[in-house]
């Protein structure tokens, strides 16, 4: 599988965001409420209807779902520990990593379907369904609760006002009482759903400064080690433990290597941080993942 070539139209799409702000009148002031549509409206749509459209069998897939929340907690807390890590903490300004330390644990979500569908087809997109069914609340929370934390604002306030968990948790359960979208319904949400992923992926291109990244490199490092390194090696680790099937094994070590999501920089954004890092980060983790997705897939599988 060329996981380049798979890659590469997210990676062009925030390229073309970049390119569009920096060089045409289509500046900051029009991509700002282009970033307010993608995170009030057409992310919380895509999530829900990824999550209602595909039947969830939990009894099938408990151990699949076991390993995918450890190794996820164990992200969380890899990204929450490194200010108090010995020669990398001092060097990490905690405001910062409030905003970064999503960058660690999240993933993106539309490369994850579209690699599940061609690693193991229907059955790939079903166990796919089941990890962001389950992982996306967990990781919203901990993207959301040391922003809040720094900023002063109250954690349970935010949790219940961000639409990413509203949308995520209304998904799952409205799948689990057997909701199922109406056929009509369909087209219209598939291409919400495709206007997010190019408008998400874009307006986080639009407020890319690469000059930004210089200012925690050591930061930027760490966080982009457990995603693209520490945690395929967990879920590896996982995937033994709880004795996952051929196919549960792939699609879990598939999961743990996908570039960090795109909407990390809107998160950072919409709650007043320096989206400009962000989005570089998630610039660079999508490079990573050329190099994350074949080192999971074909060395550690």
């Amino acid at each position: 599988m060329n996981y380049a070539q798979l890659l590469f139209p997210d990676f062009s799409l925030i390229l073309c965001g970049y390119l569009v702000c920096r060089h045409t009148q289509l500046n900051r002031t029009v991509w700002e409420p282009v970033e307010n549509l993608v995170y009030f409206f057409l992310f919380p749509v895509l999530l829900f209807h990824s999550i209602v459209k595909s039947p969830l069998d939990l009894s099938a897939a408990s151990g699949l779902i076991g390993a995918g929340l450890c190794m996820g907690l164990s992200g969380i807390a890899l990204a929450y520990s490194l200010p108090a890590l010995p020669f990398i903490g001092r060097h990490i300004d905690r405001r910062v990593h409030a905003a970064s330390a999503q960058v660690a644990f999240r993933f993106n979500s539309f490369i994850g379907l579209a690699l599940a569908d061609r690693l193991a087809g229907a059955q790939g997109l079903l166990l796919i369904a089941v990890l962001i069914g389950f992982c996306v609340p967990l990781f919203n929370v901990g993207a959301v609760w040391p922003m809040a934390r720094h900023a002063k604002r109250g954690f349970v306030r935010e949790l219940v006002r961000n639409p990413l968990i509203i949308a995520t948790v209304s998904g799952l359960v409205a799948n689990l009482l057997g909701f199922k979208v109406p056929v009509w319904a369909e087209p219209t949400l598939s291409r919400i759903g495709a206007a997010s992923l190019a408008l998400g992926l874009m307006a986080a291109g639009a407020g890319l400064q690469f000059a930004s990244l210089a200012q925690a490199k050591t930061l930027g490092t760490a966080v982009l080690a457990i995603r693209h390194l520490l945690l395929p090696m967990v879920a590896w680790g996982l995937a033994r433990l709880f004795g996952l099937t051929e196919v549960q094994t792939t699609i879990l070590l598939a999961f743990s290597a996908l570039p960090t999501a795109s909407s990390c920089y809107v998160l950072a954004t919409r709650m007043g941080y320096d989206g400009a890092y962000v989005a570089g980060l998630v610039t660079l983790s999508t490079l990573l993942g050329v190099v994350s997705l074949p080192f999971a897939l074909a060395v550690l599988r």
